[in-house]
């Protein structure tokens, strides 16, 4: 009997060109969808709520598939694992409805990004923050993020090539904080440390990343805090900041 399994997954973006599944690439997909297939012995189409971008880390990813497999899904989960390189874990295996759909069911999707200010930033933060060189100012950074609260057309921080068919989203939350230092194998990883967490119905392809580097751009003085809502109703994509780089994205939670 066919049935479909939800998987909760974590995984280290940096040697993955994404999650999605791409022509002579290593993806996370790619990678996921061979190994069950081993397991199970079937064609494996695997379905992820969130298309992470190469060196994008997800501690929450969801993904789906079917399988006519009579592995419990607990069972499965551990033979994925002991087949999976390192890098990249199933926390949790269920089986689910056959309607739910992992991306459309979606109601909420929660990401972070972290940066780093530390002249010098720790050796075992280089995949997973973004070293920004300079003073920055974050109460600008803060009254900027709350005009990107709220429900606008977000055409301003989409980057070229997305599908979207409509450029408005919902943010619940931007919110910004700070650390004097990190925790890294219970030992405490010197800061500052900006970490910045966005909440909303859906994103554009690139959108978090835009959005991160132009409130960067804020705290620098490079834009002022009050041209917030004119980058938004430009429509523009040139009037916002840089495409912060990956590495310092993570997938927190999906919410269903």
């Amino acid at each position: 009997m066919r049935k479909r399994i939800k998987l909760l997954i974590e995984y280290d973006g940096t040697s993955y060109q994404g999650w999605q599944s791409q022509k002579s690439r290593r993806t996370v997909q790619d990678t996921l969808s061979e190994r069950i297939g081993s397991i199970t012995g079937e064609t494996v189409t695997l379905t992820g709520a969130s298309r992470t971008d190469a060196g994008v880390h997800a501690l929450g990813q969801v993904a789906a598939f079917d399988t006519t497999s009579v592995l419990s899904p607990e069972k499965l989960r551990r033979a994925v694992n002991a087949k999976l390189p390192p890098d990249i874990r199933v926390r949790s295996a269920e089986v689910i409805g056959d309607s739910f759909h992992p991306r459309y069911d979606a109601v909420s999707k929660r990401y972070f990004y972290i940066i780093a200010l530390e002249r010098t930033p720790s050796a075992f933060i280089r995949n997973y923050a973004w070293h920004v060189r300079a003073d920055i100012d974050l109460d600008a950074m803060r009254h900027a993020a709350a005009q990107l609260s709220g429900e606008h057309d977000f055409s301003s921080f989409r980057a070229s090539g997305c599908g979207a068919r409509t450029t408005t989203r919902i943010v619940h939350a931007l919110e910004i904080a700070t650390f004097n230092a990190i925790e890294f194998m219970t030992a405490p990883v010197k800061g500052p440390v900006i970490k910045i967490t966005i909440e909303a119905n859906a994103f554009l392809r690139h959108m978090v990343r835009n959005i991160v580097g132009t409130l960067v751009e804020v705290g620098r003085g490079k834009i002022p805090v009050e041209g917030i809502s004119g980058i938004l109703a430009s429509q523009d994509r040139t009037m916002a900041g840089p495409t912060a780089p990956s590495h310092g994205l993570f997938l927190e939670s999906v919410f269903y």
